[in-house]
């Protein structure tokens, strides 16, 4: 046993260590961006801009043509794009490195019901899949715990800090909840069919989901002996500070998700997937409910669903009038630095392209409750921004110069540009 410590410590001791970017100092110069179109993340696009930024804030946007002193650093983006930071709601980033390593995983904690559950606290700054994300734009994200029936409580960040501490920029914004299903997968190894099957249980578990949320309800109202932290974490759902961010697909579950919801006091109500919920807009729209959409880059669930329902989903519930924002849990958390992607392939089916690109900034910001600072570019907001060589939302033309979060000037290399560099060095000299 000595001899086998003495050999991990020394392998342990010569491996290459490889941590994230050091995060970008405080801004302390006034930075002019100039010529760039500018798309501002509400619908509209400035074709030739002028964004200036202090401290932080953004103190201009508008026309290049406009006759007012340019300040600090001047940036010359004739020909390039400017957007705001694009935002990854509802994911484990973060919370997972490796998964097939134990010790990287804190995504799913011990547990069925348990609000309590701060995913904020096990956030890894330093994560080289965080760091993945910010050259594709992807500079804010939700951090959500997954797993049980009542995952835990989720906050948003931004992807580039020294620790969760420094990231956090809204600490315990929501609870996350994953609605019981009625209909299931057949289990073939237990002896069931193949195929989707009746959830017997279904009734049964959403009475825990009901029992549950009454006696987190009488807590709140009673002058408790002994504090239940379970309890105690869902009052910020019940007098409407925090939302309740539901995970439902199928229209039976999202009805009475949203019903049960609302009966028993939750105020803020977030649908996260809502597969079916292109089928009940009217409803959806009647209790002001909000939709983070999954499942864009996937097959239909069903046989006599169209070929195409996964990618125009999110297009039918905006034309709805419904506030949309992407989401793709289905996706590994790697994945999510393709979020700009998601959101163009929204285009090509139909809907506006800037309507798209609220997708992942103006409407995910709203969604949030961090549409004061961020998601738009407007006076008095955070600059939190990047230009790019071409189309953000094109994989092939999303080429990222500068990024900026809350007017720090972020550095865009990662382990993957680390590696480019590296073998392109190699393959350029032979």
């Amino acid at each position: 046993m000595k001899n086998i410590l003495i050999l991990l410590l020394a392998i342990a001791t010569y491996l290459p260590v490889s941590a994230q970017q050091t995060p970008a100092a405080k801004q302390t110069e006034a930075i002019t961006i100039e010529g760039a179109t500018a798309h501002l993340g509400n619908g509209e696009v400035i074709e030739s801009s002028l964004i200036m930024f202090e401290d932080g804030k953004l103190t201009f946007v508008g026309d290049s043509k406009m006759k007012i002193a340019r300040k600090g650093n001047i940036i010359d983006a004739s020909g390039k794009h400017v957007y705001p930071g694009f935002i990854a709601p509802a994911k484990t980033l973060g919370l997972i490195e490796i998964n097939s390593v134990r010790a990287t995983d804190d995504q799913d904690e011990i547990g069925e019901l348990i609000p309590h559950v701060r995913s904020l606290i096990a956030y890894n700054a330093e994560s080289q899949v965080v760091e993945s994300m910010r050259p594709n734009g992807v500079l804010l994200g939700q951090i959500a715990p997954s797993g049980g029936r009542i995952s835990g409580t989720s906050s948003i960040v931004q992807f580039d800090a020294w620790n969760w501490e420094d990231a956090a920029i809204k600490v315990d914004d929501g609870v996350h909840l994953n609605w019981p299903r009625s209909f299931r997968q057949g289990r073939w190894w237990m002896g069931e069919e193949r195929g989707y099957q009746p959830n017997k249980d279904y009734s049964k578990d959403v009475e825990t989901v009901v029992t549950f949320l009454k006696n987190s309800v009488a807590y709140g109202k009673g002058k408790p002996t002994e504090m239940n932290p379970a309890f105690a974490a869902m009052q910020g759902v019940l007098d409407g500070t925090q939302k309740m961010y539901v995970y439902a697909d199928g229209e039976k579950e999202i009805i009475d998700a949203v019903n049960t919801l609302k009966t028993n006091g939750v105020k803020e109500v977030v649908l996260v997937g809502g597969y079916e919920a292109y089928k009940i807009t009217d409803f959806l729209k009647k209790n002001n409910i909000p939709v983070l959409v999954q499942f864009t880059h996937n097959l239909p669930v069903f046989d006599d669903d169209d070929y195409d329902l996964p990618y125009k989903l999110p297009k039918l519930l905006v034309d709805s009038g419904l506030l949309v924002g992407l989401q793709n849990n289905e996706a590994s958390n790697f994945q999510t630095r393709n979020l700009p992607f998601y959101a163009g392939q929204v285009g090509q089916q139909g809907l506006d392209k800037e309507k798209a690109l609220q997708l992942i900034t103006g409407n995910s910001a709203k969604i949030l409750g961090i549409d004061d600072s961020y998601g738009t570019l407007e006076v008095g907001k955070s600059a939190t921004l990047f230009i790019s060589e071409g189309d953000a939302l094109d994989m092939r033309t999303n080429q990222l110069t500068h990024a900026f979060i809350d007017g720090r000037n972020i550095s865009l290399e990662t382990h993957q540009t680390e590696l480019w560099k590296r073998y392109m060095g190699k393959y350029e000299g032979e």
